[in-house]
């Protein structure tokens, strides 16, 4: 009993420290450039890297964001290193796809992701206190069918080469960024054309990707196991990241407590909680947020990989077919309903998958 406590407190302890460092990064970050409360999210970042690969065509949101790269390679290197790379995967990988688009869908409903949503809360944006209740609804939800036998099947031993896939393709992009810059597309306004030099990005997402790697950092898991088994050591990491980053704002005079004039957000109450509710729903069915999705695939998880590619997929379609919020004034009538059929299909998939596991 003892030692189990003991080994909590440890754990807690590095998720704290962890934590901490991802909150300094995304305050920094945030002040050598990046937009308002959004030194680190998943979800936009993924969205800009595909704006910029030109899969859509909204001007204000190109660029290669330098942090994803280098939370993918954080991961894959520490996990060569520490010998956590191991390549598995095969488990219904359409159903992972499908899953992590509509994830991202939901995402861009509330204007970002799980990580950003903590950010959010620690600027005082309140919107994403919203966010945060249709997280944990959906995340709740998902309990539900984990508990009574959901699994989208065991992974399966892979070769090297499928699980370097993606660490490869991440740094192949990397080098055609900086050597071959003519070939992406870069915002010359809005979101796309606020960020930090591509040095500090990458160092900072490196930073993430390892503290990330080492702690198992989750949003998503950390509220799942609270529901699940009681256990609150998973969450102390996201506690970390809001203390950080509130302490970081009001250091610097960036906080501003409310509803209205928050930076790359908007105040439509029911599509801020749909929307993380949807990416709540399906973080469970993925087994880990968007954060987590990264780090996993660095890990060799070609499960993983396959849930980044789907989200990929969702940002560019969300945007070419007007699904994405806008600052200020919310969705329109594409995104809501989107969001609502997203998390229809996803309750669908829950259901069908859970009532097979129980007859089997």
């Amino acid at each position: 009993m003892v030692e189990s406590l003991t080994m909590r407190i440890a754990e807690k302890g590095k998720l704290a420290v962890a934590g901490a460092i991802i909150g300094i990064a995304a305050i920094v970050l945030t002040v050598l450039g990046n937009p308002g409360n959004m030194g680190f999210c998943i979800a936009c970042f993924l969205r800009d890297t595909a704006g910029a690969m030109h899969l859509h065509t909204v001007p204000i949101v190109e660029y290669v964001r330098p942090e994803i790269i280098g939370i993918i390679l954080g991961s894959f290197v520490l996990s060569v290193i520490t010998g956590d790379f191991r390549p598995r995967g095969g488990s219904s990988p359409l159903l992972r796809f499908i899953i992590a688009f509509i994830v991202m869908v939901g995402a861009l409903v509330f204007l970002g992701c799980p990580l950003r949503m903590v950010i959010r809360l620690g600027g005082g944006d309140l919107n994403a206190l919203v966010g945060l209740l249709g997280f944990i609804a959906g995340i709740g939800v998902g309990c539900i069918f984990l508990a009574n036998g959901f699994t989208l099947g065991k992974a399966e031993k892979q070769t090297r080469l499928e699980g370097t896939a993606i660490p490869f393709m991440t740094i192949l992009l990397f080098v055609l960024f900086l050597a071959v810059p003519s070939l992406f597309l870069f915002s010359e306004t809005g979101p796309g054309s606020m960020h930090a030099p591509a040095a500090a990005s990458l160092l900072a997402g490196l930073a993430v990707g390892v503290a990330s790697q080492r702690t198992r950092l989750c949003m998503a898991g950390g509220i799942r196991d609270i529901f699940l088994v009681r256990d609150f050591t998973l969450i102390s990491g996201f506690v970390a990241i809001f203390i950080a980053v509130l302490a970081g704002n009001l250091i610097t005079g960036k906080f501003s407590l409310g509803f209205a004039d928050q930076p790359v957000s908007h105040p439509m109450h029911l599509w801020n909680f749909l929307g993380m509710a949807a990416v709540g729903l399906g973080s469970v069915m993925l087994g880990g947020c968007p954060l987590r999705q990264l780090i996993l695939a660095g890990e060799g998880s070609s499960d993983s990989a396959v849930a980044v590619l789907g989200m990929i997929a969702g940002s560019a379609f969300a945007h070419n077919f007007s699904l994405a919020s806008s600052a200020n004034t919310g969705p329109g009538i594409n995104g809501k309903i989107a969001v609502v059929g997203g998390i229809l299909i996803l309750l669908a998939i829950a259901s069908i998958v859970t009532l097979r596991e129980r007859r089997k």
